[in-house]
């Protein structure tokens, strides 16, 4: 059963003007498919080609012999991810996620704050996320494809900072792009959703 490039939760100018139609067929249909037939050939005919996308990441992680189906599968898991953190005329945290934040963070300031310099400080490639870990929400930052998920963590919401993600629109303005993200397309009810309140 070969991995899949799953649809775009909504049209691809749902999100304009802050991330255009080019930007998600560029990224969707260029970059997500590339990771998906790369780790298609990589596990083909093997063990890993039945496994959930999730077993793979982990089944790889941290092995050396395995860090190109790692990195596919990380990034194929993601960037599938990333596409339902986006949505038109996001940015309003419902009051259940609204209430941990501030348990957690101090504020919802202090929050938005922490992530957006997770994401302008990843030297690099990579990604800034919410995550859930023992029992407490905290914020961190991962280089290239690594993931909350190998490290046993529970992903709640991500921004995308490869370049990629926001050239086109944004040039090397990638704190305008983590800007534009947070207080306009971030589905916040998504996160709310995968910590259960």
């Amino acid at each position: 059963m070969a991995f899949e490039l799953p649809p775009l939760p909504y049209a691809y100018d749902a999100l304009e003007p802050y991330i255009s139609s080019e930007t998600l067929h560029l990224h969707h249909d260029k970059h997500h498919q590339t990771y998906v037939t790369n780790l298609n050939n990589l596990t083909k005919d093997s063990a890993l080609a039945d496994a959930s996308l999730e077993d793979v990441i982990k089944q790889s992680a941290g092995d050396a012999a395995k860090v190109g189906i790692f990195n596919n599968a990380a990034q194929v898991w993601n960037h599938t991810f990333f596409w339902q953190c986006l949505k038109k005329d996001g940015g309003t945290i419902p009051a259940a996620l609204e209430a941990r934040i501030v348990a957690d963070f101090g504020s919802v300031e202090a929050f938005k704050q922490e992530l957006t310099q997770a994401a302008l400080t990843q030297f690099g490639s990579g990604w800034a996320w919410l995550y859930e870990d023992g029992g407490k929400l905290k914020v961190g930052k991962t280089g290239n494809a690594d993931t909350p998920l190998a490290h046993g963590q529970k992903p709640l919401f991500t921004i995308d900072v490869w370049e990629h993600a926001y050239y086109v629109d944004f040039q090397n303005r990638r704190a305008d792009f983590v800007k534009a993200v947070i207080d306009n397309l971030a589905n916040w009810d998504f996160a709310a959703e995968q910590l259960g309140v």
